[in-house]
């Protein structure tokens, strides 16, 4: 009989994973993806690598299912449960994290489970054990990840990095993290994929200039133009679509299968076999031209239905052209063409369809490099960043990403002020002064947005609070200053502060779900189709705004100082300011400014007078000695 020992330097580890050292924390990066996810960590040789289940499996599918008899079932145990209990089997959970019953609703995805809105309008999914939220299934997911990982590394885990969508919006980031608390990890930071996978990629190959990172994987699509110099990560600019991966391309081929059949409200049994034939049928038809699907339906019957790449390509293709408006405008946002980019970089699975690499050619005009595994490069990309975030690493290396879209505050006249832009660099903490609109004004409602658009109706909100206790003054007195700050996961908190006084309120931002399907992809097409018409919008909005301002000062005046002006004078100034007030009620802004101007010069020796007077008030009985 052989006897195999394992032989080992002194102070490295018996296991790839195992940490010996004391002082080493145990920590990984973990890929919570919407058809599979992976957990990585880094050797004592600096290497990270990801860390597979008892079976060899290192990808662990996105699936659990929750059995009438009780007990949590996830990854390839919970496939096979499926069958079975459909209804009890959770799939692309990741698709409604952060996000509304009617947001998944408006999704065309058929789900074998059933579906009912919950407290804060969060979606819930009922199950036989209990309605659950998205946040506790994508815990379930994150344990048994934690799970392998410390039994690989020996110990407790210390912290984890895991990764989200670049575009994922910030219902969706706090709804990923709170679902890492939920699992018992300590979130040592959320990632964005593209760019974890930049760090496994440069570090891997030591390599400088701008990439382009297209990352497509089974539910979420992104696009990152990065620079990478001497161990600083920049995020120049990020794009996308939280709602297009490979499940897309997987219910084209289910619809088509029904459609053959002639079923149009399959049973959920039906629904999960055929989900599951499409994906395998997807990933068959990228090495193959051919594929006939074979399967049978409850009644008993089987159907082979043949499936060519070539029709397959035809149904995706619109799929896959969308993912272009993203690219082109990332290029743009970024300042640099596509002959700039030292490569593009293919991350997530559904970057193996022939056609859709194929695509990514034609985009950028070049080949795109795979030389990574494009499954496991952002789990080891977020294994990077946990170890150089514990403090295990030694090498110097900073990351710095950016917003997705504008944040800012309504103002008067419902005009958005932009106080961080799209594509700034986070962690970021911006300022900006505003003031009271009204003479005594003790309070300031914030309105909190997010968009690229000129009106608050045309961008998304996202928290509202009060400023009380300003002391009363004139308008225009009081300086409040308001403060956006966004860490490093992307989540935003607001502060405004009554400089005076001190009295400040300040609110940590977590709307109760996320933005709709396209609803960024729309923000952002609307920002520029109606660029200059929104332009003037703001420009009318403006003017009105200072002519209610100057009419009620106006106003005050004559009401306290009338008597300073004679009858003339007096039926000239409200002339005046009749022609502003009906200027305003039309849509010129050029008109309103001329009449507001009109009115200035028709005030200016009334203001002359007022001024006096105040003067003579403050002088009488006094002595000049008191004014030395």
């Amino acid at each position: 009989m052989t006897v195999l020992l394992d032989i080992a330097e002194p102070g490295q580890s018996l296991r790839p994973h195992e940490v010996r050292s004391e002082h080493r924390k145990r920590v990984v990066g973990i890929d919570l993806g919407t058809t599979f996810s992976l957990v990585a960590a880094v050797d004592l040789q600096g290497k990270p690598a990801c860390i597979p289940d008892p079976a060899g499996h290192v990808a662990c599918p996105s699936v659990v299912c929750y059995p009438p008899k009780g007990g949590v079932v996830v990854g390839d145990a919970a496939v096979v449960l499926s069958a079975q209990f459909p209804a009890d089997t959770v799939a692309s959970v990741k698709r409604t994290m952060g996000r509304s019953l009617e947001d998944v609703q408006a999704s065309e995805h058929r789900t074998s489970y059933a579906l009912a809105a919950g407290d804060g309008g969060m979606v819930r999914i009922i199950t036989s054990q209990n309605n659950l939220s998205p946040v506790e299934v994508s815990a379930a997911i994150l344990k048994t990840l934690a799970e392998r990982a410390e039994d690989a590394l020996g110990g407790a885990l210390q912290g984890a990095v895991i990764t989200v969508p670049a575009y994922f919006d910030d219902a969706q980031r706090q709804a990923t993290k709170d679902a890492g608390r939920l699992a018992g990890l300590e979130v040592l930071r959320l990632v964005n994929e593209p760019t974890a996978a930049a760090l496994a990629y440069g570090l891997d190959h030591g390599r400088e200039g701008v990439y382009a990172i297209y990352d497509l994987g089974g539910g979420t699509f992104d696009i990152s133009i990065l620079r990478l110099t001497k161990g600083v990560f920049q995020v120049l600019a990020t794009g996308g679509d939280s709602a297009l991966g490979g499940d897309d391309f997987d219910h084209r081929l289910c619809e088509f299968f029904f459609q053959k059949v002639g079923v149009e409200k399959p049973t959920p049994d039906v629904l999960q076999r055929v989900r599951q034939m499409a994906r395998s049928t997807k990933e068959r038809l990228s090495q193959e031209d051919s594929v006939t699907i074979a399967l049978e339906l409850s009644d008993g019957k089987t159907w082979e239905i043949p499936v060519t790449r070539t029709h397959f390509e035809e149904m995706i293709a619109d799929l896959v052209r969308a993912t272009g408006i993203p690219c082109r405008r990332a290029l743009k946002d970024a300042g640099v063409g596509a002959k700039d980019l030292q490569g593009v970089v293919l991350v997530g699975g559904s970057t193996r369809v022939p056609m859709v690499r194929q695509f990514v050619k034609d985009v950028f005009g070049r080949e795109p490099l795979s030389d990574l595994d494009p499954d496991q490069v952002v789990a080891l990309g977020a294994a990077i960043q946990a170890e150089q975030l514990s403090g295990n690493a030694t090498g110097d290396m900073l990351l710095l990403d950016v917003t997705p879209l504008s944040l800012g505050i309504e103002t008067m006249g419902e005009l958005v002020e932009k106080i961080i832009a799209r594509n700034a660099p986070i962690p970021t903490a911006r300022s900006q002064d505003f003031t009271t609109f009204k003479d005594g004004q003790t309070a300031m409602a914030i309105h909190v947005v997010q968009g690229e658009r000129e009106l608050v109706n045309d961008c998304r909100s996202l928290a509202r609070f009060e400023l009380r206790g300003i002391p009363p003054m004139t308008a225009g007195a009081a300086r409040i200053r308001v403060t956006f700050q966004v860490d490093a996961d992307g989540l935003l908190t607001v502060s405004a502060r009554e400089e005076t006084t001190g009295i400040e309120q300040s609110v940590a931002v977590k709307p109760s779900y996320g933005l709709g399907d396209a609803e960024i992809e729309r923000l952002l097409r609307e920002a520029m189709v109606h660029g200059e018409e929104d332009w003037k919008k703001r420009l009318l909005h403006e003017a009105r705004v200072e002519a209610e301002r100057v009419l009620s000062a106006s106003g005050a005046a004559l009401r306290e100082d009338g008597d300073l002006l004679d009858e003339m004078e007096l039926k000239r100034v409200k002339a005046s300011m009749l022609a502003l007030w009906e200027a305003s009620q039309k849509e010129d802004h050029e008109a309103i400014n001329r009449a507001r101007e009109t009115l200035d010069k028709e005030t200016v020796f009334f203001a002359e007078r007022r001024m006096d007077r105040n003067v003579r008030r403050v002088m009488t009985g006094r002595k000049v000695d008191d004014f030395q």
